[in-house]
């Protein structure tokens, strides 16, 4: 052992003489950056043109770095956020060197890399895509920065728990996003159980984020399988560029907790390191939705408040029983009744907190001055609520990420390896129900529903009997019977409660034990044409194993393979003094479970103007999604609704409406043909638009149906002999929607920039045939942003925003019902202490604790306001 720790010392200690040795032999540049004013900027960025040699400027505006002149001249690329950017071009080394930045306060010269998979400036853009920058990333007050996303133009975010959110564009909401993939770094990072992607639980810490990049509508032609309604992107800070320390530290109502620290170091020239590490802690955000489910869902259900009991959105264990038709009295026979089931918080219990836990370490190395590798490991932990086929409480969920990447001037290479881990998480209405079911004492067959529902029963004759009628005597029967329910109270419920909750055995416990596995590697190489034409082209490889022990998927004999690979290429070009800018980009992608799919993409970009400010763009898309892990193998018995995968020969049964036999096929890829129109630009120096509309046609529309069958496929001898069951399956018809976005940014001055958004989200229901299946667009059909942000004496910042959605009917396979209109007024305020590298905080989400319910069945999200504390030392 000690033979290897020497080893392993001279190694570094070689390394570590070469990358001296190295340093030596560049020049020295040094400087500083300056607003046209004069004025320090700190945080500008400088890049050396064409490496990956960068650093940023300190609190006074100051940078130093070393360059290598031995080939010619050298090109520093200078930036910041607001500002127009700027090359100077250096033939010897210089350590006088001064830059100026003007102004650009409508950010239109802003640089992405998501839409085309190559840098190019945000008004080029072939899509819609939107930008939000470091800056303002820490001004979003909510506790998620997801949450904070909602604020930009056709961004829907849907928040199941504090820290538990979605992100979609352009309808088919949901708490799962699962028709946009979330990428950081280009990894992603979904849970590979659940094909979710946890809000930012697994996304990087706020104080790491550079960038964030959401593209709106299909991007399958360059990122693959369920790209479908759009991309996320989060661009984490260098580790060569971004030195120092950074610390968090925020609190406030409902026991509010958040620290960040974010540390990052060169060490010589070439390598590079930074740790970043994140804590949060809160009172969590719970259910509170006592209506009656929607018969969509549940068809035998009674009305809200019915004395034989009802089935309630947030209420879970509400276990039913049929009145046989052999009972005495005729009134009852035949009718369901209901046992009173446990809210949220009786299940939950001391799991009320929703906490977050990520340690994020990296370590950087440049093999030469344009080539890049870079290794990390994510570690992500949290608790809180998810919504999906039922309501779960996720505790201590997360995944373990490996990542690695070697990157050139024009190529990469990436892999990864992720695992999910919830070992502690449990589904809410198998506790509930699982508790109804327990023995009323050891060693008694008993149970506490058999109990309630005899007490009822008998309560109920008794009553009859001496001439109650039947109100009064269901009356009676439901008093009776509830006093004798297991009491919430109780340390028997306390023992019970923790004893299904770490039971995973299916059938009789609710734990959860999601534990699958995602390795995929990717590559890419960009090939310069011409002076005005480029060819990219990639490929990519991805296999789940997915495993459960067979109370989640069907994985009782193991865990179950699945793959999926396809290979991309776009080829870009120019003309007309590179005004005129046209895009043709394809990919096809081959499954395990489907036949393979080609998604092209085709686009159009002008660029008017004498500073080419003013952009049109038009772009047709085709896109596909893959079904998730889930809808392929799922296999969970919700006790009302058996829910089963789909991807083996379908399904015959019972149409639940009509009672006719029907045959369900098995699932194909869902397909989706887009156009797209708009335009982005510059209408002058201080107002900037951003407008788009779309037309999508969707076809195999994967949606979920319920019908009574068999749990192998088979039909029933009759509807009495089968059971209630759900799969997922592609509707026969074409789905279409279509919307607009409009978004406009007016720099009044620096101490005011006003920004206002407003989007359209319309579903054409006018040929919808078939009433049993559910397509859960789950969109605000109208919805709007009013904000303003500004910089007051150089020192204070600050930040508001008020928004508003239009209620709608939001749907899942848990509960499906009518969400009123609900808002939000979001605000924050900084005030920068520059000398001594420290900002003083305050901010509040949902600040006047208006309607904010997202999800039908998920929570109000109420006022948060908090207070904090930023120190930067470079």
């Amino acid at each position: 052992m000690r033979k290897h720790y020497r080893f392993l010392f001279l190694f570094l200690l070689l390394i570590c003489q070469t990358a001296v040795s190295m340093a030596q032999e560049l020049g020295a540049i040094a400087g500083q950056v300056q607003t046209d004013t004069g004025e320090p900027m700190p945080g500008a960025t400088i890049f050396i043109r064409g490496t990956f040699i960068g650093t940023s400027t300190d609190r006074d505006g100051k940078f130093s770095l070393r360059a290598d002149f031995s080939e010619g001249p050298v090109t520093l690329s200078v930036s910041f956020v607001g500002y127009e950017s700027r090359d100077v071009t250096l033939s010897q080394p210089d350590n006088t060197v001064k830059v100026q930045l003007k102004i650009n306060p409508t950010q239109t010269n802003e640089v992405i890399a998501s839409a085309s998979r190559v840098e190019e400036g945000i008004l080029q853009a072939p899509v819609t895509v939107e930008k939000i920058t470091s800056q303002q990333v820490l001004r979003l007050p909510p506790p998620d920065v997801q949450v904070g996303l909602n604020q930009f133009k056709g961004i829907d975010v849907n928040s199941s728990s504090m820290i538990m959110n979605s992100l979609s564009t352009r309808g088919f909401n949901s708490a799962k996003s699962e028709r946009l993939i979330q990428l950081t770094d280009y990894f992603d990072t979904q849970s590979p159980s659940l094909n979710v992607n946890t809000g930012n639980l697994t996304g990087l810490p706020e104080l790491d984020i550079e960038s964030i990049e959401i593209i709106h509508g299909p991007a399958s032609a360059l990122y693959g399988a369920n790209a479908f309604n759009g991309v996320l992107l989060q661009n984490s800070k260098d580790a060569f560029v971004s030195e120092g320390v950074t610390l968090r530290v925020r609190g406030g109502e409902r026991n509010f907790f958040d620290g960040q620290l974010r540390y990052a170091q060169k060490i010589g020239e070439k390598f590079a390191f930074k740790i970043t590490g994140a804590y949060l802690t809160a009172n969590d955000w719970l259910g509170q939705n006592y209506s009656a489910t929607s018969t969509q869902v549940e068809r035998r259900n009674n009305a809200q408040g019915s004395t034989l009991g009802y089935d309630a959105v947030n209420r879970y264990g509400e276990v039913p029983y049929t009145v046989p038709a052999t009972y005495p009295f005729a009134d009852l026979r035949g009718k369901t009744l209901f046992m009173p089931g446990f809210d949220e918080k009786t299940l939950v219990a001391d799991d009320d907190k929703a906490k977050s836990l990520k340690i994020h370490p990296s370590v950087s190395y440049l093999l030469t001055n344009s080539i890049k590798l870079t290794v990390g490991a994510n570690y992500n932990r949290g608790t809180a609520s998810y919504q999906s086929s039922s309501r779960y409480r996720f505790k201590d969920f997360g995944t373990n990420q490996y990542h690695g990447e070697i990157k050139g001037a024009r190529w990469f290479l990436r892999g990864q390896s992720i695992q999910d881990y919830g070992q502690n998480s449990y589904d809410l209405n198998f506790l509930g129900l699982f508790l109804q079911n327990s023995p009323i004492s050891t060693g008694s067959g008993t149970t506490y529903a058999q109990q309630y529902f005899n007490t009822y029963l008998t309560t109920y004759g008794g009553a009859r009997q001496a001439g109650q009628t039947d109100a009064q005597a269901q009356i009676a029967a439901q008093n009776a019977a509830t006093k004798i329910q297991l009491d919430p109270n109780s340390a028997t419920f306390r023992n019970l409660r923790s004893s299904i909750i770490n039971d995973a055995t299916p059938g009789r416990g609710a734990r959860l034990n999601p534990s699958s596995l995602l390795n995929e590697g990717n590559a890419q190489y960009n090939f310069k044409l011409a002076e005005s034409a480029d060819l990219i082209v990639g490929a990519a490889y991805r296999k789940f194993r997915l495993g459960s022990n067979g109370n989640l998927f069907s994985d009782e004999n193991g865990r179950i393979q699945n793959h999926e690979m396809g290979g991309y290429a776009q080829l870009t070009t120019k003309f007309l003094d590179e005004r005129l800018k046209l895009a043709l980009a394809g990919r096809l992608d081959a499954f395990k479970n489907f036949k393979a799919a080609f998604s092209p993409r085709a686009s159009v970009v002008y660029s008017a103007g004498d500073k080419r400010q003013h952009n049109f763009r038009a772009s047709y898309g085709r896109a596909f999604r893959s079904p998730t892990q889930l809808d392929q193998y799922i296999k969970l018995d919700l006790g009302q609704v058996l829910l089963l995968g789909n991807v083996d020969n379908g399904y015959q049964g019972y149409s639940l409406i009509t009672g006719q036999a029907i045959d369900i096929a098995a699932l194909k890829l869902e397909r989706l043909s887009s156009y797209e129109i708009g335009y982005k630009g510059a209408l002058s120096e201080k107002v900037a638009v951003d407008v788009n509309y779309y037309r999508n046609y969707y076809n195999d529309f994967i949606g979920a149906q319920r019908f009574i069958g068999n749990a192998d496929g088979s039909r029933p001898a009759t509807p009495a002999n089968g059971r209630v069951v759900q799969v997922w399956t592609n509707a026969n018809q074409e789905v279409r929607t279509q919307g607009a976005a409009v978004g406009l940014t007016y720099a009044f001055a620096p101490f005011l920039n006003i920004a206002a958004n407003y989007s359209l989200n319309i579903q054409d229901r006018s040929d919808v045939q078939n009433a049993e299946f559910q397509t859960y667009f789950n969109t605000p059909k109208h919805k709007y942003n009013v904000g303003a942000n500004g910089t007051v004496i150089n020192h204070l910042g600050y930040a508001i925003n008020y928004r508003w959605a239009q209620g709608h009917e939001y749907g899942l396979p848990f509960a499906v019902g009518q969400l009123s209109d609900y808002s939000s007024t979001d605000a924050y305020l900084g005030y920068n202490f520059a000398k001594l590298g420290a900002t003083l905080q305050a901010g509040a989400s949902n600040l006047f604790d208006a309607n904010n319910i997202q999800v039908y069945g998920g929570p109000q999200i109420g006022r948060l306001v908090y207070v904090g504390l930023q120190l930067d030392v470079k």
